[in-house]
């Protein structure tokens, strides 16, 4: 790496899409701009279908968002459609700027608890987890050997979902099943969603003036996929997402917490297939299942106008989340902050008054006026009296993984 090297490309690979965004992790001379300025920010959609999209921003010319429709048949296609896009912009991957690539892992089991330089050893483990996350490492995996045939000179670092969860002690992390069938086929509790756990926990210790070591927070990261922590001093001590990111809160498309007897009852009862009751649980269940829609927007807006069955999804969605503030304020015995985060945590004022209506002797409160408004700022809007603060703090997992990179390729 020459000493110039500041930028990161950071690479998020679905099995049919790749994110991607081009960040400078250096503060330029007079101080005009801070570290983790945004170059490019890009998305490749519809990977392998003939009506694929390349959607790609240059922000360090200011230019506008150019869009091209057309067949990429595959993710090497994809990213070398990425290069040429960059390059035209003059930030190219053959430049001596590029630090290194980023990719987000979803899964990476016990073994990586950090950012992690990738080589042979390092992706067959990666591999080694796919039956633990086979919606999603597979897409990673493409990703990472795609960056490494485009770049083999460069430092290529795999940041964990998982990572920033192993911190839990034992006693939260392990179900109550046989020890040594768990151990054999490596289940329990991982957690998803770290980085934004990372990032959001350590944002609302600043937002309070402390260090993360002093302050308790429960990050409530809710999107179409939603998972609560518990962190404690900086560190997780419990999480909601389990074995997969099915466990936990009620979702956009996935159940959460149900009685595991209900995959069996399915099978004998309803002759559903293992294969059934998967797209059951994960595509058809959560909010959509309940009422037929996942966007909040929508629903809040059948809400008002008077639909039982969307009010009904709302209160089941707002109690799982309740019950889970409860049972990290026990986990806690202290809580300092609740931080809301992720598309329907920054953005659903209901779902935050929701959440926190009748918590009052748990010290919990938003202020209305507070909640109403609408900044892309890291907020406080509980009342000055409220003994919990109560925040909205914007996630950044794509600023969290060039951190984590480019600190790792620094060191």
């Amino acid at each position: 790496m020459t000493a110039t090297a500041s930028r990161v490309l950071v690479l998020n690979s679905g099995s049919s899409s790749v994110k991607y965004q081009l960040l400078d992790m250096e503060p330029d001379s007079a101080g005009g701009s801070a570290a983790g300025t945004r170059l490019a920010v890009g998305l490749v959609e519809r990977i392998g279908e003939e009506t694929s999209r390349l959607a790609h921003t240059p922000l360090a010319t200011g230019g506008g968002t150019r869009e091209t429709e057309g067949p990429i048949a595959d993710h090497e296609a994809a990213l070398k459609a990425v290069a040429a896009e960059l390059s035209a912009d003059g930030l190219g991957l053959d430049s001596p700027q590029l630090a290194a690539i980023g990719h987000r892992v979803v899964h990476g089991g016990l073994k990586f608890t950090a950012p992690t330089v990738i080589d042979d050893a390092v992706l067959k483990e990666i591999e080694r987890l796919v039956p633990v996350a086979p919606l999603h490492n597979p897409a990673n995996i493409t990703g990472i050997r795609t960056a490494q045939a485009l770049r083999p000179d460069l430092p290529q670092v795999a940041v964990f979902d998982t990572a920033f969860h192993t911190t839990m002690p034992e006693y939260a992390a392990r179900y109550a099943i046989d020890v040594e069938t768990a151990d054999a086929h490596r289940i329990r509790r991982y957690g998803f969603h770290g980085t934004s756990h990372a990032y959001v926990s350590r944002k609302t210790a600043g937002l309070l003036g402390k260090d993360p070591s002093e302050v308790n927070v429960i990050v409530l990261h809710l999107g179409n996929g939603a998972s609560a922590s518990a962190v404690a001093g900086g560190r997780c001590v419990d999480t909601s997402m389990g074995l997969t990111p099915l466990e936990g809160l009620v979702m956009g498309t996935r159940s959460g917490d149900i009685d595991p007897a209900v995959t069996f009852h399915l099978k004998r009862v309803a002759g559903m297939s293992e294969d059934d009751v998967d797209v059951l649980l994960n595509k058809k269940s959560g909010l959509v299942g309940l009422c037929g829609d996942n966007d909040m927007r929508e629903i809040r807006r059948r809400i008002d106008e008077g639909d039982e069955r969307a009010r009904l999804a709302f209160d089941i969605y707002i109690h799982r989340l309740k019950k889970y503030i409860g049972a990290y304020t026990a986990v806690l015995g202290r809580v300092d902050a609740v931080a809301f985060t992720a598309g329907v945590g920054e953005n659903a004022a209901p779902v935050r008054a929701a959440a926190v209506a009748g918590l009052e002797e748990m010290g919990l409160a938003v202020d209305a006026d507070l909640n109403a408004v609408r900044s892309g700022e890291p907020r406080l809007i509980s009342p000055e009296y409220a003994r919990v603060a109560v925040a909205v703090v914007p996630t950044d997992e794509e600023l969290e993984i060039a951190q984590q990179t480019y600190a790792l390729v620094n060191a």
